[in-house]
């Protein structure tokens, strides 16, 4: 089976990018609202500002466990829960 280059592969990829997006921009949110730069956050993350930067403008597919530790760098957790379709 070929895909084009974009074109989702499974069902339900576009719906999880929107969910990723809107995960990181309340993150950027909160980040902003705490008065934190991205090299701060970096720090605390023990990584580049740049990666932090490109976190959070998606020009990365983020690992769970950087998202975890990028709420860490605020003082938040995240908290995952599993959801049938269309519940």
């Amino acid at each position: 089976m070929t895909h084009r280059r974009h074109e989702p592969v499974f069902p339900g990829f576009k719906e999880m990018a929107q969910r990723r997006r809107a995960l990181t921009a309340d993150l950027v949110a909160r980040r902003r609202a705490l008065g934190l730069s991205q090299t701060e956050v970096a720090a605390r993350m023990g990584t580049s500002q740049s990666a932090v930067a490109r976190l959070e403008t998606g020009g990365a597919d983020v690992r769970l466990s950087t998202l975890e530790r990028y709420a860490a760098a605020l003082g938040q957790r995240l908290d995952w829960k599993v959801k049938g379709r269309g519940r």
